[in-house]
């Protein structure tokens, strides 16, 4: 019944967590979470130039993906993707640089009460649009801010808000791998998967 919390990940955990590898004379990559939304990423960047002094034959390389979620985790899955098939680390980090400004992650929330605890809505809109069964569309910028799409007014009509974004965003041509996530709302989030598939039939849904 208790309320999850956040916490920014401090340099010390990033270089416990990427020593072993070192030690082993391994490289390390690591995708950030957006610089816009959380301090992490400047935690690892002091982890990894305090490591490099300590360690200076072996490579660790940060990005910033300006990416969050799902959003974060599929450019993760093409960075292994194309680790998997060859590409060294250096050229996966300059892809993951390159490229995490064409994703799109878009959400929307049932609740408001979530964003008006996490400082992105004040108490009297939370309760306001509730009460008229608001349901904001948010998504990541260019920047890895989190902002306010548009709005929709009840539930469903905020999914097929969703799905009515990706028809103006989708570019199968750049890539067909399609992520959708839920918080604990699976119903919803086959919802959408359907209504996306039947939009885009070439979409690769994961």
């Amino acid at each position: 019944g208790s309320m999850p919390i956040t916490a920014q990940i401090n340099p010390a955990a990033f270089e416990e967590a990427f020593t072993p590898f070192l030690e082993k004379g391994m490289g390390v990559l690591y995708l950030g979470f957006s610089s816009g939304l959380s301090g992490t990423y400047a935690s690892a960047v002091m982890a990894a130039e305090e490591l490099s002094g300590k360690y200076p034959d072996a490579k660790v390389v940060t990005v910033d993906t300006k990416c969050a979620s799902l959003g974060q985790g599929l450019l993760v899955y093409e960075a292994a993707d194309l680790r998997d098939k060859g590409m060294s680390m250096e050229e996966v980090a300059r892809f993951a640089q390159d490229n995490c400004q064409r994703y799109c992650h878009y959400f929307t929330v049932d609740n408001l009460f979530h964003l008006h605890r996490g400082g992105r809505v004040s108490r009297a809109t939370a309760i306001m649009g509730t009460m008229l069964s608001i349901k904001p569309v948010l998504h990541v910028d260019e920047a890895g801010h989190l902002i306010n799409f548009s709005k929709a007014r009840g539930r469903k009509a905020s999914l097929n808000a969703l799905v009515d974004n990706m028809k103006k965003k989708f570019r199968p041509e750049l890539g067909s791998t399609v992520f959708i996530s839920h918080g604990d709302c699976r119903e919803d989030a086959d919802m959408v998967a359907s209504a996306v598939k039947a939009a885009f039939p070439q979409a690769d849904i994961k």
